[in-house]
C-alpha cells in the first residue's frame, strides 16, 4: 500500500513539473504547443501501459492460484449437492437457508453435511470449509 501511494506521489510531482516546464518553454516562445501536447500524451500513454501491465500479472497470478481442484473433489467421492451444500456453508448460509434454496428438507442438509463432515474428516462447518479451501475444493 505504501508502495502505491509513493509511486501515485512521485508521478504527481512528474507531471506537474513537465507542465511547469512546458509552460516555461511554451511562454519563452522556444516550444510549439502542439509538440508540448503531443509529450505529455505520450507520457500519459507510457504510462497506462505500464499499469496495465502490472493488472495483468496480477490477474495472471489470481487466476492461477484460484483454480478448484475437480480431481479431489470426485477422489474424496463429494457428491454434486454435497458439493452446493459446500458451497453454500462457505457462503455463510444457515441450514434452514440452504434447505429453501436447494428446495430439499433441512433434515435432507444435515445428512448431506454429515457426509461432508466423514469425507473431510471435520467436526465443524468451520473446519470444513478450513478444509476445502486448503484443498482448493472451494475458492
Amino acid at each position: 500500500m505504501r508502495k502505491t501511494v509513493f509511486v501515485f506521489s512521485a508521478l504527481i510531482i512528474a507531471l506537474l513539473a513537465l507542465f511547469q516546464l512546458s509552460k516555461y518553454s511554451v511562454s519563452s516562445g522556444s516550444l510549439k504547443i502542439e509538440f508540448v501536447i503531443a509529450g505529455i500524451a505520450l507520457v500519459f500513454f507510457v504510462i497506462g501501459i505500464l499499469i496495465h501491465k502490472k493488472s495483468l500479472k496480477k490477474n495472471k497470478n489470481l487466476q492461477n492460484t484460484s483454480q478448484i481442484d475437480y480431481d479431489k473433489i470426485s477422489e474424496l467421492g463429494i457428491s454434486k449437492r454435497e458439493y452446493e451444500i459446500l458451497v453454500e456453508i462457505s457462503g455463510g448460509l444457515s441450514n434452514k437457508e440452504i434447505a429453501d434454496r436447494l428446495f430439499v428438507s433441512e433434515s435432507t442438509i444435515k445428512t448431506h453435511l454429515s457426509n461432508l463432515y466423514v469425507k473431510l474428516d471435520a467436526k465443524r462447518r468451520t473446519q470444513a470449509i478450513q478444509k476445502a479451501k486448503e484443498m482448493k475444493i472451494i475458492l
